[in-house]
């Protein structure tokens, strides 16, 4: 087996599940040792989550079939070149290669621009259109001395 085979899994995931018309056109598929350990397909409209992206998906079910939170060994198969929350949660899943057809500048086309997240996050806090404010941050930056002095954290 082969990259185009797993990537063609999650090409097939996004058709599938996405010709009701109640899930969006992505799929994605976790790899590891040639074996799929997670899979996902965007389900924001059905589970009215706005986080249920492919990838987000399946790096949860890759995760609990390894019984991890680390994806260091593996590879994500995506329909899609992965919108900023799923890079994102790529990165923090550790998994060190991504494999997409389709970008985002075709997803763009079909009503899906995350062009303004890209922006929003190149900007300082004081000027994205998040109201952001700051409040109580000495209580909040103990919290990680709690944990820093806890014997019994698990390292991520």
């Amino acid at each position: 087996m082969n990259h185009e085979f797993f990537l063609r899994r999650a090409i097939n995931l996004a058709k599938q599940y996405s010709k009701s018309g109640k899930n969006g056109p992505f799929g994605a598929v976790i790899v590891q040792n040639k074996q799929i350990i997670g899979e996902g397909w965007n389900q924001v409209v059905s589970r009215t989550d706005p986080t249920a992206h492919a990838e987000i998906m399946a790096i949860r079910q890759a995760c609990q079939n390894i019984n991890s939170h680390d994806l260091k060994n593996s590879v994500i198969y995506s329909s899609c070149e992965p919108c900023p929350m799923c890079l994102a949660a790529i990165y923090w899943a550790h998994i060190p290669q991504l494999i997409y057809a389709s970008d985002k500048k075709a997803a763009q086309k079909a009503g899906f621009d995350d062009d303004f997240i890209y922006q929003q996050i190149a900007l300082s806090i004081t000027q994205r259109q998040l109201a952001s404010q700051q409040l109580l941050a000495t209580e909040g930056i103990a919290v990680f001395q709690t944990w820093l002095d806890n014997p019994q954290r698990l390292p991520y």
